[in-house]
């Protein structure tokens, strides 16, 4: 079955880089237009969208912390004045904790964690639902990660954060159906993008590295790409997926 998104309009947070980089270009690759999110690397977003509309397909960057409910509202009026519509919302944007325990962790990385992986999915969908439900079909997708299938020690913040935006898809799917909207998770584990690499070293007690170092150890012999993830979120949102709703589907190879 060949995906066509043409004449859909995506806005991607978090997309001037890595996984978000990967996910709008993907869906551009399959004919939508993209509205993309960054926060403060305005070159690597604008070297994305020249990506883009090199391949035929209209895009523009917009800057904004996401977790800000006010930046959001103005981002979202802007893309809908220059776009006219969003039918694809991929909240995408994250950050990591900073791998300590509960009881050394501080307080304001836990609220700035919170914010990001799970008031700003929140603020997003809130803004633009009430203008996907006038789609002939709408899309919201949740990036969360395998981090919620272990909860491993060290990592309370992002599991918390992943946990709570888990959540809030699996109360989307149900409550935006009737609209024709699909909300749906995608999980990757650990991919190599930058975040991955200092999630990698840091595991590895190193202060850099290579995160293919690692390839032998993961199935199919590479750690995930951004791609991978990316294939994942152009199937949920296309034609090609009819009827998944409230579904999690994890990128991790089968796990290691």
């Amino acid at each position: 079955m060949e995906i066509s998104l043409k004449g859909r309009v995506a806005l991607v947070t978090g997309g001037s880089r890595g996984i978000g980089r990967a996910i709008a270009i993907a869906l551009a690759e399959a004919g939508a237009d993209i509205a993309l999110n960054y926060r403060r690397d305005e070159e690597a977003a604008a070297e994305t969208v020249a990506a883009i509309q090199k391949l035929g397909c209209k895009a523009k960057a917009y800057s904004a912390s996401v977790e800000n409910f006010e930046e959001d509202q103005k981002m979202v009026a802007d893309v809908l004045k220059d776009f006219g519509s969003i039918g694809i919302l991929v909240n995408n944007a994250g950050i990591a904790s900073r791998g300590q325990s509960v009881a050394d962790t501080d307080p304001l990385e836990i609220e700035r964690v919170l914010r990001v992986h799970a008031l700003a999915p929140h603020f997003m969908s809130k803004l633009v639902i009430p203008h996907m439900r006038k789609e002939k079909r709408g899309d919201i997708i949740i990036i969360s990660s395998v981090a919620t299938l272990h909860m491993g020690a060290n990592g309370g913040p992002y599991n918390m954060g992943k946990a709570a935006a888990e959540a809030l898809a699996l109360t989307l799917a149900k409550e935006e159906r009737k609209y024709g909207i699909r909300t749906n998770i995608v999980a990757p584990g650990l991919t190599d993008t930058d975040m991955g690499r200092r999630l990698a070293a840091a595991r590895a007690g190193k202060k850099d590295m290579d995160i293919h170092e690692l390839d032998a150890q993961y199935p199919f012999g590479h750690v995930c790409s951004p791609e991978e993830v990316a294939a994942a979120v152009v199937y949920f949102v296309s034609d090609a997926n009819p009827y998944a709703n409230g579904q999690k589907l994890n990128i991790d190879g089968g796990g290691n």
